[in-house]
């Protein structure tokens, strides 16, 4: 049957919306068929669109990781590989590329991960080398010095009988602010990236956040690593209150606190 006669419940639109893991991404139908035998040329060009599995809204969903998926749409749009410095997700865009089906674009990440690898594996073998031949420098024993604000949003409800109250506090999100490699170094992979990618080692963020459930968590991580409180604050508001004396007030919070190691 000729596509360009085909019913048009049978024909993709020109411009396709993607559900990637929870991210959004809007391109062309064209930049999507843009590699011949790829993933994504095969479910938009061999399949019709009922055919795809879409999201509540109707976008074509994709069980893959959204962060990276940024990375395979650019490579589609002009065939080349654009990442940014200190970009530590080679080994996983590797799969991506892979799962996609994106040949010549594995090869190229194949030989980054293999690059870095080596350079990995040379510094451990310079580390070895001065440990044997006599006692470590101090300085290079020494952790990163610095600053830490992990902040929370949370909520409360003061009632008739607060002694009852089950729900005292909700924790909506934990943020980390400060230098960026120091969040890395501390919290590793329960450090969620996707509000502030790619930032350099050397600059300040504060739209990191855990993927902690309990502030103890974040506390507890701190105290190993060798962080100590030095300050807090807290504000409170009410976000809803009636005049009637038999309902609960429910308030809302933000408190800081600020650790160091020195």
């Amino acid at each position: 049957m000729d596509k360009s006669r085909a019913e048009p419940s049978q024909r993709f639109p020109e411009i396709i919306e993607l559900n990637v893991g929870g991210q959004v991404y809007v391109t062309r139908h064209s930049t999507l068929l843009s590699i011949p035998n790829s993933l994504l040329w095969t479910m938009f060009s061999q399949k019709k669109p009922a055919e795809l599995t879409t999201d509540s809204k109707g976008r074509y969903f994709l069980d893959r990781d959204g962060f990276l998926f940024r990375y395979i749409l650019d490579y589609l749009r002009d065939q080349t590989l654009v990442l940014p410095d200190y970009f530590k997700e080679k080994a996983s865009l590797l799969k991506e590329a892979e799962y996609f089906q994106l040949q010549e674009l594995a090869k190229r990440l194949r030989l980054a991960v293999s690059k870095e690898n080596s350079i990995s594996e040379e510094s451990a073998l310079a580390s070895t080398s001065i440990t044997s031949t006599g006692p470590r420098s101090p300085t290079l024993d020494a952790r990163k010095i610095g600053y830490i604000t992990i902040g929370y949003r949370g909520s409360y409800t003061i009632g008739r009988d607060i002694q009852q109250d089950a729900k005292f506090r909700r924790v909506a999100r934990i943020t980390v602010c400060g230098k960026t490699s120091l969040a890395k170094e501390v919290f590793g992979e329960t450090l969620n990236e996707s509000r502030d990618p790619d930032r350099p080692p050397e600059r300040y963020t504060s739209r990191y956040y855990l993927k902690y459930n309990f502030l103890e968590q974040a506390f507890d991580r701190l105290a190993e690593v060798g962080f100590h409180m030095v300050a807090c604050s807290s504000t409170g508001t009410c976000a809803y209150s009636s005049n009637d004396p038999n309902e609960d007030k429910i308030w809302t919070s933000y408190t800081e606190y600020v650790f160091c190691r020195e």
